[in-house]
């Protein structure tokens, strides 16, 4: 299990900008009827933990001596450099099930793609799973070799999955498929398209609308 350590912090507000600039991040601990927790952790050991662990695997998270199995429920960036500026832990309990959605890694090689010159179509990129803690994966991983004709299908009801795992997706749902080729005709007509619906009504900086809903209050 991956493991970050954190203190209990007693900055607050505005101030939380010094801990920033010391390599540290300001988070909270909570759960089922517990009482939040406001801490630090180190920005760079965070970050490590977080590029293997992601949103849906189990970590331990251990404040003054004592370990708590977390998730990193969600977090806030700074739109601008993309570096994490606050982080929510959420406590779980270890025979409680989990409602979560995980994203779906598609990997090998499919004939209908290498011989025939198919596009792969990623019907879904994510599904959401029940599992215990224990098992909840950071991504599950699908092979696309089955696809050797612009025929088959990898449906819901393929996916491997372990332990206490369940799929809640329809199980006939479609996951991906190989489709055959297009013609010189329609990537020029597909293109025309695309460029008619490439100019847009209104830009706006990704992540600033979250990070200000999404800031704990007393910071």
């Amino acid at each position: 299990m991956f493991e970050i350590k954190a203190e209990i912090r007693e900055i607050m507000g505005k101030k939380v900008n010094s801990l920033r600039r010391s390599g540290f991040i300001p988070a909270i601990l909570y759960g089922h009827g517990k009482k939040p927790v406001n801490l630090t952790v180190s920005s760079k050991e965070f970050s490590t933990v977080f590029k293997k662990a992601g949103e849906t695997s189990l970590v331990e998270l251990v404040v003054d001596g004592k370990k708590h199995n977390v998730l990193v429920h969600d977090l806030a960036c700074n739109p601008l450099t993309e570096e994490t500026i606050h982080v929510d832990f959420f406590e779980v309990r270890m025979d409680e099930k989990i409602k979560t959605k995980v994203p779906l890694v598609f990997t090998g090689e499919s004939m209908a793609i290498k011989s025939d010159g198919g596009v792969l179509v990623r019907a879904l990129q994510e599904v959401e799973i029940e599992a215990l803690p224990k098992d909840l994966p950071k991504e599950i991983v699908i092979d696309i070799s089955s696809l050797k004709t612009f025929e088959d299908k990898i449906l819901v009801k393929n996916i491997v999955v372990i332990g206490s795992i369940k799929i809640l997706a329809g199980q006939d749902d479609v996951v991906a498929l190989v489709a055959p080729p297009r013609s010189d005709k329609e990537m020029e007509d597909l293109e025309g398209k695309t460029a008619e619906a490439a100019v847009p009504e209104e830009i706006k900086i990704a992540g600033e609308e979250k990070k200000a809903e999404e800031t704990p209050e007393g910071e």
